[in-house]
């Protein structure tokens, strides 16, 4: 059951308001060819250059189903704890668009592909709060209008029209519009994983229609009690918002237009809406469309779906660790803690860098190198995790040093730099810089002694104040350039001192 005492209450003119949250997230399949026809599926295209005759919507051309999709769409569902309908169908969504050539998309409408799931989704904090799954359906993207080609003329391109998307719809379970961009942020991770859909937001691959209303404290309870939606206020649907900052900015908004308009004594229109992220404000784009309106039947050219049980078995035996399931192996494998483990896990390619890096090593200071150094250096670079120019040995060979006590953290960071700029392996580096650390405590306890003697009268406050002892130690990675490992300056300066 979802956490409800996790609204945010927006305090208005009348009293206090909630918001009520539901996301309708379209990810493109992960697929070399298009739902129905064997066109060409990739970003960069010429425009129209790939369109087949069925996605061009010609006379007597029929569509033949992808089994690729399909299957993806079915290791989706099994991704997110979902029920797989072992039979389901097609049908036709009337409505016309000029990207969209047929003048119908096909959908699914009552007999999805994919019913009930859940995703269980973290919060900033760390407590986890959990989003129900309504369905999963398979349909067709349109085209898109090209409004800045000529002053007269709108072009059309059809490379999208046709390709498969998969609408992952949620119930209205969220309460805040952090907990929207997480749900977001944690689904694009399922699908990366999964390998379904490559999750680009930039690209328009995973975008959300985000459905937002206001009620009264205490009506979503009473919602959550009946399944009643008259407790919940109107909802407007915020079409096609491709980021997380995106998201919360919409919602913010959109919530507040709300409440001013109920506040005004105005009732609210149910309407599809546009996010303008340059004004920050959602303006209408068009009446909201019921089910009805659609007038959808099933597609006289496409057979129902009937699923063979042991292929959806194979699937399933073939997922790969999903992100929770990582997340406790982490912790449990490399005693991590939960945060640490959580952000490893973000994306495949960094946990897989980390668990390459950790074998034999301190599997936290790994951690730390990985998480912020190194992600540090990539995301200033615009760098993907896969490309590092800072191999895992090469992490591993840093924390090496450090573990043995060769080099200090703070030499560690003149090492990873250098490291970052191709001038070697850490090793290298460390020998031909000459950067060891001074363990040696003959040396640094003439270095100690000259101090002490130099400045009495700091060794006697320090009697009396031990923290004051950091000066000492300041002191003495001074001396030595910064070399002086500070463990063994600690102990000689507090038995030179009497502390």
């Amino acid at each position: 059951m979802n956490d409800v005492t996790n609204a945010k209450v927006i305090q208005g003119r009348t009293g206090p308001w909630e918001i009520v949250l539901g996301l309708e997230v379209h990810a493109q399949v992960a697929s070399n060819a298009k739902l129905f026809s064997g066109a060409a599926v990739g970003a960069g295209a010429a425009p129209n250059t790939q369109v087949s005759l069925v996605d061009a919507a010609m006379p007597g051309m029929l569509p033949v189903i992808n089994r690729h999709c399909v299957e993806q769409a079915i290791r989706t569902g099994l991704g997110l704890k979902a029920k797989i309908n072992a039979w389901s169908r097609f049908d036709r969504k009337n409505y016309f668009y000029p990207d969209l050539p047929q003048g119908y998309q096909i959908s699914q409408f009552k007999d999805p592909i994919v019913g009930e799931g859940e995703v269980i989704v973290e919060r900033d904090d760390g407590s986890a709060f959990t989003v129900r799954i309504e369905r999963l359906h398979l349909e067709q993207d349109a085209g898109k209008l090209l409004h800045d080609q000529d002053p007269d003329f709108t072009y059309a391109d059809l490379n999208r029209a046709g390709t498969a998307l998969m609408e992952i719809v949620s119930r209205p379970d969220m309460r805040t519009s952090e907990e929207a961009a997480a749900y977001v942020k944690k689904l694009r991770t399922i699908l990366v994983y999964l390998g379904t859909c490559d999750g680009d937001m930039e690209k328009g691959n995973l975008r959300a229609d985000v459905n937002v209303s206001v009620c009264r404290p205490g009506d979503y309870e009473k919602f959550r009690e009946t399944g009643d939606f008259g407790h919940l206020g109107t909802r407007c649907e915020i079409k096609n918002v491709n980021s997380f900052r995106f998201i919360q900015q919409a919602i913010e908004y959109e919530a507040r237009r709300q409440i001013e308009i109920l506040e005004d004594g105005g009732s609210i229109t149910q309407e599809t809406r546009l996010f303008d992220p340059n004004k920050g404000e959602t303006r209408s784009m068009r009446s909201k469309e019921d089910a009805m309106d659609y007038r959808y039947f099933p597609d006289p050219d496409l057979i129902p779906l009937v699923l063979d049980p042991a292929w959806i078995k194979r699937i399933e035996a073939d997922l790969p660790e999903l992100p929770d399931a990582k997340k406790a192996r982490l912790q449990s494998q490399y005693g991590l803690s939960a945060y640490d483990a959580g952000v490893l896990i973000t994306e495949q390619a960094r946990a897989d860098f980390y668990e390459a890096a950790a074998k034999g090593r301190d599997a936290k200071l790994v951690s730390n190198w990985v998480t912020n150094d190194l992600a540090a250096r990539l995301t200033a670079g615009g760098i993907d995790i896969a490309d590092s120019p800072i191999s895992p040995a090469a992490i591993a060979e840093l924390v090496q040093l450090i573990e043995e006590g060769v080099i200090s953290s703070k030499i560690a960071k003149d090492v990873f730099e250098r490291m970052w700029a191709g001038e070697g392996g850490a090793s290298e580096i460390v020998e031909t810089q000459g950067l060891k650390q001074v363990s040696d405590t003959g040396a640094l306890e003439k270095i100690v002694d000259d101090l002490i003697a130099a400045n009495p009268g700091q060794a006697e406050a320090v009697k009396e104040k031990p923290q004051a002892i950091g000066w000492f130690v300041g002191q003495v990675m001074k001396a030595t350039g910064g070399k002086a490992n500070p463990g063994a300056v600690n102990q000689l300066l507090k038995a030179k001192l009497g502390l």
